[in-house]
């Protein structure tokens, strides 16, 4: 059985196994021990906070494999983006360049940088092993956190984003970034996403340019790359696309990558899940796939399981499963369908 729950400090080779394989790109994963320890003594300390807004806290999930006794993938959120330091995107505009005497109008799309998404929630830090991409193991990855924050609102913004890796080749070599963060930092992309993984996104992104960057200035290269996804990315973005999240308005400022942002009252996993009542039932059978989970927050769970369920009735449990989650008889756990 596969169950996400919150990463503890015994998890730390199992996360930073995961991590050595996400792709470039996925800063909030480095493949470092030590930051990775601070994400999970950081992730702790929120499970453990009393919240009544949403502030600097960072919340770590794991997805464990209870019968090998393995991780099989990790995803996180933070609170408030940028809560600590400006989050940079990079902001897609039309700029009118007219002259009435040449009767000439032209639209002109340009790329601004800005902190527009500063204090929003961040999804972060998604990964799970190959084998899980193409299965619905991966929406529980990803959406489970999302039930999370059905539960919790209070410690959550109204909206949330996420940076979705964009474009590199299999050298690590990025088209946008050659096109612009290379010429203020004379390294590679794939050494500058080590770096930022290592310290900090901040610190390069307040040497890039401030001024508006016009488009049709850069290379094809740069300009085909710009809102396109990562191969191993991509399972990430189709999922939150299916959710109801948007991608027009925002790339990220490093590879072009999309932005996606969604408000939290319109992700379908959020709008769309129910508190229903636990009944155990050992002769309980499968029906279509569900994701559930538990209330609570240290001891938060959920699972991806096939339930013979309808609205308005309690949901059936065999003991075993019940457990693993965390709930008993009467208790009350979130569903949403598949």
């Amino acid at each position: 059985m596969l169950v996400m729950r919150p990463a503890q400090m015994a998890d730390l080779d199992e996360v930073q196994r995961l991590a050595a394989d996400s792709p470039i790109g996925v800063t909030s994963l480095p493949d470092d021990l030590e930051r990775l320890r601070d994400k999970i003594v950081t992730s702790e300390a929120s499970f453990a906070a009393e919240v009544s807004f949403n502030g600097e806290e960072s919340y770590f999930f794991v997805l464990e494999d209870t019968a090998r006794g393995c991780l099989v993938g990790c995803s996180a959120i933070v609170a408030s983006a940028g809560y600590s330091e400006p989050f940079y995107s990079f902001r897609n505009e039309t700029f009118v360049h007219a002259s009435r005497e040449l009767k000439i109008h032209n639209k002109i799309h340009v790329l601004s940088q800005c902190h527009d998404l500063t204090g929003n929630s961040l999804l972060t830090s998604f990964y799970v092993v190959p084998e899980l991409v193409a299965t619905p193991w991966a929406e529980l990855n990803s959406r489970a956190r999302l039930l999370f924050m059905a539960n919790h609102p209070e410690r959550f913004a109204e909206s949330v984003v996420t940076e979705i890796v964009g474009y590199s080749d299999e050298h690590g070599d990025s088209p946008f970034w050659d096109a612009i963060g290379r010429n203020f930092f004379d390294i590679n992309y794939a050494a500058a996403e080590r770096l930022c993984g290592l310290k900090s996104r901040t610190f390069l992104a307040e040497l890039m340019p401030h001024y508006p960057i016009y488009v049709p200035l850069l290379p094809d290269t740069a300009q085909e790359a710009m809102g396109q996804v990562h191969p191993r990315a991509q399972i990430t973005f189709d999922i939150l696309m299916r959710e109801g999240f948007e991608t027009e308005h925002y790339i990220d400022i490093f590879d072009g990558g999309p932005t996606l942002h969604a408000r939290v009252s319109n992700i379908r996993s959020i709008a769309s899940s129910r508190m229903v009542p636990v009944r155990i039932d050992e002769a309980a059978s499968g029906g279509r796939p569900y994701l559930i989970a538990n209330g609570q927050l240290q001891d938060y769970r959920a699972a991806l399981l096939e339930l013979d369920w309808a609205p308005g009735k309690p949901v059936s449990l065999p003991q075993a499963v019940a457990d693993r989650l965390g709930v008993g008889e009467g208790a009350s756990v979130r569903v949403v369908a598949v």
